[in-house]
């Protein structure tokens, strides 16, 4: 009865086999919304990775054979780590086009001051960023976008295939685009800029008509009120505004991983 013997060649084969993958995405885990946050502890996110790479592994082109202890081997680890965090950021950068309009509009009605802890970065944010945060959140999961993701994930490995040195013009080129996420913001908050604006100007010309009027006694509140209600009514149009943007923000990772 002879026993099985295997060479350090085949193990670190098999080892390099399991572990690039397993970088790449630990790495989209580690930096997208939802799952990256600081709500989800980092050995929870650790078994996702674990469990998503083993049920992705049987369908993944082969890996390159090298040792993942030598320099050769680092190489290909921080390639994966590199592709990963990309993906993960574009993601991110559609969520925080929502934070950024939430900022604006309490800037503008007088609530910049209403401002917590944000649980998911660990920063103060705005209240009514947080509360479009967790909107855009619900509706992400709700139209399975988390579900796109891991899709584009498991694709990139077939159309960026480890070791194949793309990163040197690719990811630059889509970079190039990331600065929609300003312009998206101020796309959603467009429509209660201007309501709050037309609002402020009518105070200004109220507070010349007649100077003894107490503006900032009167102003103050009436501007947060009628913001607020700016901002309920917005929102039964947030849909539509959700719609196209995370249509380009799902494009824009598919365009990065090369996907169809």
């Amino acid at each position: 009865m002879s026993l099985l013997a295997l060479t350090d060649t085949q193990i670190s084969t098999w080892v390099a086999s399991f572990m690039l993958p397993l970088f790449r995405v630990g790495a989209v885990l580690m930096t997208m919304p939802i799952v990256g946050t600081t709500l989800v502890p980092k050995r929870i996110r650790l078994y996702f990775a674990l469990a998503i790479t083993v049920v992705i592994m049987p369908g993944l082109p082969p890996m390159p054979a090298v040792n993942p202890l030598d320099l050769s081997g680092l190489l290909l680890i921080a390639e994966q780590v590199l592709i990963g965090g990309l993906l993960g950021f574009a993601l991110q950068l559609f969520f925080q086009a929502f934070v950024i309009a939430g900022q604006i509009i309490s800037i503008q009605m007088g609530m910049g001051f209403a401002s917590m802890v944000d649980p998911t970065n660990g920063v103060s944010a705005a209240v009514i960023g947080q509360f479009l945060t967790m909107l855009v959140t619900l509706l992400f999961l709700g139209m399975n976008g988390h579900l796109v993701v891991f899709e584009v994930l498991a694709e990139s490995f077939t159309t960026l295939p480890v070791g194949s040195a793309v990163l040197t013009t690719h990811f630059w080129e889509i970079a190039n685009k990331l600065g929609w996420v300003l312009g998206a913001a101020m796309l959603l908050v467009l429509p209660a800029i201007t309501a709050l604006l037309v609002v402020n100007i009518a105070f200004g010309v109220m507070t010349r008509a007649a100077p003894q009027l107490n503006i900032f006694s009167i102003g103050f509140p009436l501007t947060l009120v009628l913001g607020l209600v700016i901002f309920w009514i917005s929102l039964g149009d947030i849909l539509n505004q959700y719609q196209p943007l995370a249509t380009e923000a799902l494009q824009l990772l598919r365009d990065m991983a090369q996907a169809r």
